[in-house]
């Protein structure tokens, strides 16, 4: 089991998000953690800036929420995410256009985030959230 530490994000008297630190392209950045996303998501104008865009896949998948229901959606095949201790190597994630959260916490003075980790890796390494304690635990390998 890793645990790995949160920030909670108070949303101006607007609710909360869990934040967690991950580290991509060997950069250290912010990611919100959401038990209501059915997948992991990271931003498309981040992602660019990093790798061509020969490397995105078009999805047929339509992406809901986010304050859409019709998103143009592409996944990636992530050669190496760390989220804290917690490493995974060739994990698919969906991009997504997230200006409009990054948007939301640039008027909050938040720093932008690079995605959102969602249900995929919270059931499949039988995440834990402690609200109390501000960590995640995940299990070191993919349950059966």
């Amino acid at each position: 089991m890793i645990k790995i530490p949160l920030a909670l994000l108070n949303l101006q008297d607007d609710g909360f998000h869990l934040l967690v630190e991950v580290v991509v392209f060997d950069k250290t950045f912010k990611a919100v953690l959401d038990t209501g996303a059915s997948k992991t998501v990271f931003d498309k104008t981040t992602i660019e800036k990093h790798i061509g865009n020969d490397e995105l896949r078009t999805s047929d998948r339509v992406s809901t929420g986010l304050g859409t229901t019709n998103m143009e959606s592409f996944t990636w095949l992530l050669p190496d995410f760390q989220v804290g201790d917690f490493h995974l190597k060739n994990f698919e994630v969906a991009v997504l256009d997230l200006s409009s959260i990054n948007f939301a916490y640039e008027n909050l003075s938040v720093d932008p985030v690079i995605g959102v980790i969602g249900g995929d890796i919270l059931t499949q390494y039988d995440g834990i959230i402690d609200y109390g304690k501000k960590t995640l635990t995940l299990k070191k390998s993919k349950k059966k």
